[in-house]
């Protein structure tokens, strides 16, 4: 297992992902959330749940009536997170633009995650772009994980290369 790295302090006004704690829990937040996909406003909201776990930037999770479901398409994927429970996975599609697995809900949550069964988790780096409250997210690296990094989050961020003992 690879040393815990060196938390980076936060300013005024920021939160480190290392204060986050571990097991995750999720949040309400009143932050306007908006998804932009192929020039179409995929999902807006001042409703949606944030995830927070240790190391790890916030994952957005929006309800389904703020979303454009038509939009997505089940796929068969499936997989089990062991703080969160049963997910399915969903294509984005909107024109001639798809990308596969790219939003994601949690059919079955385990107790604790129950709240965020009817919302949907988008990977933010296949979206034409990710807004928290008008400022552009940076998605996370790595293609596990789907967190959205914004101006008040200091890290250092599991995703980069190296970072899965974390």
């Amino acid at each position: 297992m690879k040393p815990r790295p060196t938390p980076i302090p936060p300013s005024p006004g920021q939160e480190s992902v290392w204060d986050y704690p571990r097991p995750a829990i999720w949040e309400d937040t009143t932050k306007h959330i908006r998804i932009i996909f192929n020039d179409i406003v995929l999902a807006e909201t001042r409703r949606a749940k944030r995830v927070l776990e240790t190391s790890h930037p916030p994952i957005y999770y929006i309800p389904a009536e703020d979303i454009k479901l038509e939009y997505l398409i089940e796929t068969p994927r499936q997989t089990w997170c062991e703080w969160k429970g049963k997910c399915l996975y969903y294509n984005v599609v909107v024109g001639d633009k798809q990308v596969a697995n790219a939003a994601w809900r949690y059919f079955k949550p385990t107790p604790h995650f129950t709240e965020i069964r009817d919302y949907y988790g988008f990977y933010p780096r296949p979206m034409d772009a990710c807004y928290v409250d008008d400022e552009l997210v940076i998605p996370q690296a790595g293609n596990l994980y789907g967190g959205w990094i914004t101006s008040d989050l200091v890290g250092p961020f599991k995703g980069e290369p190296g970072t899965m003992g974390w």
